[in-house]
């Protein structure tokens, strides 16, 4: 069988957060995260290109940082509540200030 893109950007991503890659095989929508770690819950999609204004509005974020400060993009919906707005960050940024690597303790 083909080792897909997704596939390869889930274990890769897993192996960054200190978690470990959960198969697709037997599973249903929302049964698992596609990372099994201890405090987070990571769905990663993998895409051929994103939309550029979301790599702008990164670059914003982090041209306006200051030291000590993470930059991120909070995405809003029209009509939804504030509580849904989504969070975005860089995996590096976020590596960087959780520590080098975000361990699951297990």
């Amino acid at each position: 069988m083909t080792d897909r893109a997704w596939k390869r950007t889930e274990r890769r991503t897993a192996a960054i957060l200190g978690g470990v890659r959960v198969p697709v095989s037997g599973r249903q929508r929302g049964d698992a995260p596609d990372i099994r770690h201890a405090w987070l819950s990571p769905e990663v999609k993998h895409r051929a290109k994103l939309p550029n204004w979301l790599d702008d509005s990164l670059a914003q974020a982090r041209a306006a940082a200051r030291d000590g400060q993470l930059p991120i993009v909070v995405l809003h919906e029209a009509g939804r509540r504030h509580d849904d707005n989504l969070v975005l960050v860089r995996l590096g940024d976020f590596r960087e200030w959780f520590g080098p690597e975000v361990s699951d303790d297990e």
